[in-house]
């Protein structure tokens, strides 16, 4: 049995509500100089945490905060790599689950702090290749997690990196989705996720979903990382 349209309209504006906070949390960071040389990844992860409460009264985060410069972009999620010193010309990313009144957030931007090239290039390749991604979802009514997986794999390929991450997306929702959706593979854009993205969860609710791309140049030792909102635009 499908959810009453109010209902449905209803969390579709709270997760785009989530959405553009989180959005101004990111430009209020680069307002505020937050991501600057002789930083630790540490200390810009509590100035994020710190400007989220002063922002919106947010302090809680559905999945650790993640701020990874240099070398530590290549680290997986789940590593714990040694807190990093920002240098002057590096590359940075940052990656937060912020809840806004129980509803999830989830945005992932790649700064580059200097002029090299190489970084520039990596950084500049991450938000084109989401979109390319988005349109490829939007065109393929039944496309399943595995699948828009290795479309993008594919794509990264094409373009000359290396697509560095195991899943490239989640479903997001209420907090914490993990209880709604379960934590089995068809919650993940991933190989083997081969149910339709398109669908309802176990609860009856439809399914909404996070798409990242994470892009690595592992002959420099950089990577990049941008993530948001797949399914669901701003009227």
């Amino acid at each position: 049995m499908g959810v009453p349209e109010v209902v449905e309209s209803e969390r579709v504006a709270a997760l785009l509500e989530a959405e553009a906070k989180a959005v101004t949390l990111f430009d209020e960071v680069l307002a505020r100089g937050l991501v600057t040389p002789g930083t630790t990844e540490s200390a810009v992860s509590d100035a994020v945490r710190d400007l989220a409460v002063e922002l919106f009264g947010t302090r809680r985060f559905w999945h650790k905060r993640m701020v990874r410069a240099g070398i530590n972009t290549l680290q997986p999620f789940a590593a714990d790599p040694p807190d990093r010193t920002l240098a002057a010309d590096d590359i940075c990313y940052l990656d937060f689950g912020p809840i806004f009144a129980e509803w999830e957030a989830d945005f992932g931007r790649t700064y580059v702090l200097g002029a090299d090239p190489a970084k520039l290039a990596l950084r500049d390749a991450l938000e084109p290749l989401w979109h390319e991604g988005r349109e490829h979802f939007e065109r393929t009514p039944d496309i399943t997690g595995d699948q828009l997986y290795t479309w993008i794999t594919a794509r990264a390929a094409e373009l000359g990196w290396e697509f560095s991450a195991p899943i490239a997306g989640h479903l997001v929702g209420e907090f914490p989705h993990k209880k709604i959706s379960g934590t089995e593979v068809t919650s993940y854009i991933a190989p083997g996720s081969h149910t339709p993205m398109r669908r309802l969860d176990p609860t009856g609710k439809q399914c909404h979903w996070i798409l990242e791309v994470h892009l690595a140049d592992r002959a420099r030792g950089i990577g990049g990382f941008f993530e948001q909102l797949l399914d669901l635009r701003p009227n």
